[in-house]
């Protein structure tokens, strides 16, 4: 067990001391930050520089509805001949030109510029005479278009759920991203740092590292003091993640200006709804109980043991298909069987969100080579029953440890063998080796 110790040491300091894991454990939470902040950035940012337009409106049904137009300065003109609006556009510096249809079979609008306009303006224009042309159909029909509006119903669905401790606030696209964002972490750092067990296994043997080690140890002992140091470094780096991502985001919203972040959550309000000196729309609101009420510990405790047995699951393939090839290129034939699980994991978790309770997402969640990513989502959308949440953790450990063994079986032979193509029927050959 000493001997396991000493190579857990060796293989987490090594790694934890390198360049590549302090940039990424820099960058990762800096990346995370940044898909809080350019949303705000990109609202404050956009050109709210005044646009002169000139007009020609040949109905002259438009004019209230055109003066209204936020962030432009409206000028009409019912000149019709281009080039002399083309000259008078270019004199007057006015940014574009637009000429609105006069009939009710013709509400066609042109816009006339020197330079592309941008896609707000055109929209804003188009979505203006639609609203203008839908009105006098309403009117034609003799339909009240003032009815239709308030017949119209706003319903929004509050969901809470029953617990032990009372009533508790959910929110179904809250969980689901919370699910989501386990799984993707499970599933980049299971693949991440996998590879770099198999990547260690290859280096040490190519460089006939190997021999020396293993005149002192055993190779299952290798084997394993490898895969549990670079799972400590995974460990290690996603609660780095998680506390830096944490510090980061809130040292920007002390530096944010108030009105940004107000811009963000301001809205229609319960009476007397606020969080400190800042207004909080009822949507946020809900967001934030929701929030509040999410079983944390639950997904927390889940996202551990998953993370890791999904680690030491896919771990100990990728060293054993590390110790049975020479360089990286030969583990490509290797790696397809191994990363295919992961993948359709991924791709399943689409339809495990619209039916956590679905058969799909109950195998998915109990088959081993998947549950460590499809489970997570399940627990975050619904109450897995405790019968399948037993069953997948005893499976996930019990393979774990069956695939340990086989893959210590490849890992003893094919640590010192050199020079030599391995095919799948070679592979055969080392796991009958008593």
């Amino acid at each position: 067990m000493n001997k396991i110790n000493l190579i857990i040491q060796r293989e987490y300091q090594t790694r934890v001391k390198k360049k590549s894991f302090i940039v990424m454990t820099i960058v990762g939470p800096l990346l995370m930050a940044l898909l809080f902040l350019v949303p705000i950035l990109i609202a404050t940012l956009q050109d709210d520089s005044l646009k002169k337009l000139l007009i020609n409106d040949k109905s002259g049904n438009y004019k209230d509805e055109l003066n209204a137009l936020t962030n432009f300065k409206i000028s009409y003109v019912s000149e019709t001949n281009l080039d002399t609006l083309k000259s008078l556009v270019k004199k007057e510096e006015f940014d574009a030109f637009v000429s609105i249809g006069d009939s009710a079979d013709n509400f066609a609008v042109q816009m006339y510029a020197f330079e592309p306009v941008g896609l707000n303006l055109k929209q804003e224009i188009s979505n203006l005479v639609e609203k203008k042309v839908e009105y006098k159909n309403y009117e034609r029909l003799g339909v009240d278009k003032a009815q239709i509006e308030a017949a119209k119903p706003n319903i929004p669905v509050k969901t809470v759920v029953w617990t032990e401790d009372g009533e508790k606030t959910s929110s179904s696209e809250l969980n689901l991203i919370i699910g989501y964002i386990a799984a993707i972490a499970i599933y980049m750092f299971v693949f991440m740092y996998g590879v770099q067990v198999m990547r260690g296994v290859i280096e040490e043997k190519t460089n006939r590292i190997i021999e020396v080690i293993i005149s002192s140890v055993k190779p299952f002992q290798l084997m394993a003091g490898k895969i549990i140091g670079i799972a400590l470094v995974a460990l290690t780096q996603f609660l780095l993640w998680v506390v830096l991502t944490f510090a980061i985001i809130s040292i920007i919203q002390v530096f944010l200006p108030a009105d940004m972040l107000t811009a963000q959550t301001t809205g229609n309000l319960p009476a007397g709804a606020n969080v400190g000196n800042t207004p909080m729309s009822g949507d946020l609101g809900e967001i934030l109980a929701a929030v509040n009420g999410f079983n944390w510990a639950r997904l927390g405790i889940s996202f551990l043991f998953y993370f890791l047995g999904g680690y030491l699951l896919y771990a100990a393939m990728f060293a054993a298909i590390g110790a049975a090839v020479d360089n990286e290129t030969d583990t490509q034939q290797f790696m397809l069987p191994v990363t295919i699980p992961l993948v359709v994991a991924i791709v399943a978790a689409q339809a495990v969100v619209q039916f956590p309770e679905g058969a799909l997402a109950q195998w998915l969640s109990i088959i081993p080579f998947t549950s460590p990513v499809i489970m997570p989502i399940r627990m975050s959308l619904t109450s897995v029953p405790f019968w399948q949440l037993g069953l997948s953790i005893g499976l996930l450990a019990a393979t774990f440890v069956g695939m340990t063994w086989l893959a210590g079986k490849i890992y003893r032979t094919g640590i010192l063998m050199y020079g030599k193509k391995t095919s799948y029927k070679e592979l055969w050959k080392w796991l009958k080796y008593s």
